[in-house]
C-alpha cells in the first residue's frame, strides 16, 4: 500500500513548514521541493500582495538532508531568493484522524473514483476505482493538476492508445488509471526512489502488479524510456522541465500520439504551449482546475 500518513500506527511529533511571499510562477517548484519530505502540502493566495504561502506538515526534522538541496534547486530554477523557511510544532494528537477525514472518496470527471483505504469498498459499476491513500508521493487526486490529467485522459481514452508512458508518476495514479481503463501495460517513471516504490506498492494494491512497470528514470535519458514511441504520454511535472523536454517528447510520440501535460499554473500555459508548438505538437484541449491547468496535445 501507499506509504501514506493514514497507515501509521502511532502519532508522531509533527511540525509545520511555511514559505511565504512566493510569486505565482515559483509556487510549483517550491511545492515540489516540500513534497520531497512532507506528508501534506497546502497553498494559499494573499490577494492584497498577489503572493502565495505554502504550508507543509512533516515529522520533526525528518529529511533535512533532502529538503535543503530541494529548496536550493527550486530557488535556482525560479530565479528568486529562497524565502525564509518557518517551522512551528503541530499538536500530533488527533492529527491522523483529521487527515483521514480530510481525504474522502472523490469522483473525478464521469469515470474515475479515488477511494482511500479507510472508505468501504463496495462494487462500483460503470466506474474505474483507484484505491489510493494520501501520502508522501505526489498524486492523490486532490490536486488540480492531477484532476486535470484524469479529465483529459477520460476525453481521449476512446482512441485506445497502446504504448503508454507516465513521466513523473508520483503515486502512480495516472499510470493506474490508464492501465485499468485500457487494460494496457504502462511504463511509470520518476526521479525519486520513494515514488517508484510507492507506485509499485499502489499497483499491487490495485491488482495491477503485472501492468505497471515502475522505473527510476530521469526524463527521457533512461534506456527503458528513450527507445520507445508512445501513443500516450502523461507528464505531470513542472512548467520549466516540460518546456525543456518538449522536443524529446515530440520525438518520442507516435504519429497522432497524445501528450497530457500538467503541473503548471494557468499563467504558465502560454510558455509551455509555445515550446510544444515549436516541437510540432498542437493543442487539442485545455482543462483548468482552480489555479492549475492541464494541456492535451497531439502530434501532427
Amino acid at each position: 500500500m501507499n506509504q501514506g500518513v493514514t497507515n501509521r500506527r502511532h502519532p508522531q511529533l509533527l511540525e509545520t513548514l511555511t514559505l511565504d511571499g512566493l510569486p505565482e510562477h515559483a509556487v510549483p517548484a517550491f511545492e515540489s521541493a516540500l513534497q520531497t519530505v512532507c506528508l501534506t502540502v497546502g497553498y494559499f493566495k494573499d490577494d492584497p500582495t498577489d503572493t502565495w504561502r505554502l504550508e507543509a506538515v512533516r515529522e520533526v526534522g525528518v529529511g533535512d538532508e533532502e529538503l535543503i538541496p530541494a529548496l536550493f534547486l527550486a530557488s535556482a530554477v525560479t530565479g528568486i531568493e529562497q524565502p525564509e523557511l518557518l517551522r512551528a510544532p503541530v499538536e500530533a494528537d488527533g492529527w491522523l484522524a483529521r487527515t483521514v477525514e480530510a481525504f474522502p472518496e472523490q469522483e473525478i470527471g464521469g469515470r474515475f473514483v479515488i477511494r482511500p483505504s479507510h472508505v468501504a469498498d463496495p462494487v462500483t459499476y460503470g466506474k474505474v476505482v483507484l484505491k489510493l491513500d494520501a501520502g508522501l508521493a505526489f498524486g492523490s487526486g486532490e490536486h488540480g493538476s492531477t484532476r486535470g490529467c484524469l479529465i483529459g485522459f477520460e476525453g481521449m481514452a476512446h482512441r485506445r492508445p497502446r504504448r503508454i508512458l507516465d513521466i513523473g508518476t508520483g503515486s502512480g495514479i495516472l499510470a493506474m488509471a490508464a492501465a485499468k481503463q485500457l487494460k494496457r501495460p504502462v511504463l511509470a517513471t520518476d526521479i525519486e526512489p520513494w515514488s517508484v516504490r510507492i507506485t509499485a506498492d499502489n499497483a499491487v494494491a490495485n491488482g495491477l502488479r503485472n501492468q505497471i512497470r515502475a522505473k527510476l528514470a530521469d526524463g527521457w535519458r533512461h534506456p527503458a524510456v528513450h527507445g520507445g514511441r508512445y501513443d500516450l504520454v502523461f507528464a505531470n511535472i513542472l512548467a520549466r522541465p516540460l518546456c525543456s523536454m518538449a522536443k524529446d517528447l515530440a520525438d518520442h510520440l507516435a504519429p497522432r500520439g497524445t501528450a497530457i501535460l500538467a503541473g503548471l499554473l494557468g499563467t504558465q500555459v502560454r510558455m509551455v504551449l509555445a515550446a510544444h508548438r515549436r516541437a510540432g505538437l498542437v493543442l487539442e484541449r485545455r482543462i483548468d482546475q482552480g489555479h492549475w491547468s492541464a494541456l492535451v496535445l497531439r502530434k501532427r
